[in-house]
């Protein structure tokens, strides 16, 4: 069934956190099935964070058609990281499998050299690794949650990217995923908005303090993709009627997303842009 044809009422259903794509009623469009790489990102390394499945998992799977082998870091779904690691292999390019919390600065330091050990160097990293937590109202948001959500979505970021910078030559490129709520808020998400809008303003910082390194450093920022982390984390209600507000009418599929993150991989495609942000929002349109 195409993007095009899809029902845009996922059945209401909740899973176990973090979230196991088999679990789900309405399996995501995350294998990239129909995608033709043209060997944009040949002979490159690629670390990205929470690549197990969802936007992550479609974004490796788009690299190995290009060309690149491939790290994934990701909490503890194995079984959805080793059919990720499976999809990318069969494209004939090395994939390397590193579970663990990335809220933990010394496991991000861990990663990232045993990544680059294994692969032979590195060349792109995607800091995408996120965790979300929603509350009805804010009184009820407290301080360990704040804590867990900050350690995971901007601190990951942070950490990993300080530590690829010993093996990042000039030509690499640096991808962080921000969201939606970054550039708008949300209500219920407000520590998760909080550091998505953190993403933002540590793309624009810096891709203007590794500019002297030769590193591009940009941000891709969706509005609501259909990925695990939704039923892992939404309720029945909010799951049936996810993505309806965008002008689309229904959420994005991963593989709707991944091509932003090759266009930002490849020097062929952005060899001009850093500190940009490509936000793919089904149609929606956002002042400034």
């Amino acid at each position: 069934m195409s993007i095009d044809d899809q029902e845009h009422v996922h059945p209401p259903h909740t899973i176990d956190y973090p979230g196991d794509t088999a679990d789900m009623a309405d399996a995501p469009q995350d294998e990239m099935r129909g995608y033709r790489g043209r060997g944009l990102l040949e002979g490159r390394k690629a670390l990205i964070t929470g690549g197990d499945s969802g936007i992550g998992r479609a974004v490796a799977i788009a690299f190995a058609k290009e060309g690149a082998d491939v790290a994934i870091a990701y909490l503890e779904e194995d079984r959805d990281a080793e059919h990720t690691a499976e999809l990318v292999r069969r494209e004939g390019r090395e994939c390397h499998l590193f579970p663990g919390d990335l809220a933990d600065p010394a496991h991000c330091r861990e990663v990232v050299a045993e990544a680059a050990d294994r692969l032979g160097g590195l060349q792109i990293v995607v800091n995408n690794v996120a965790y979300q937590e929603p509350v009805d109202d804010f009184a009820d948001l407290d301080e360990a949650q704040w804590r867990r959500t900050f350690a995971v979505n901007i601190d990951s970021f942070f950490h990993v990217t300080r530590a690829a910078l010993e093996h990042l030559p000039s030509g690499s490129s640096i991808i962080n995923t921000s969201s939606i709520n970054g550039l708008r808020g949300n209500k219920t998400l407000i520590d998760y908005a909080a550091t998505k809008g953190a993403v933002l303003a540590l793309t624009y910082s810096l891709a203007q303090a590794l500019q002297d390194r030769g590193i591009r450093v940009n941000c891709v920022a969706p509005g609501p993709v259909w990925t695990p982390l939704v039923p892992a984390t939404l309720d029945e209600g909010k799951v049936a009627d996810f993505g309806k507000q965008a002008p689309y009418g229904r959420a994005a599929q991963p593989d709707e997303i991944a091509p932003s993150y090759v266009f930002f991989a490849s020097n062929t495609m952005s060899s001009y842009y850093s500190g940009e942000v490509l936000a793919p929002i089904g149609g929606e349109t956002l002042p400034g």
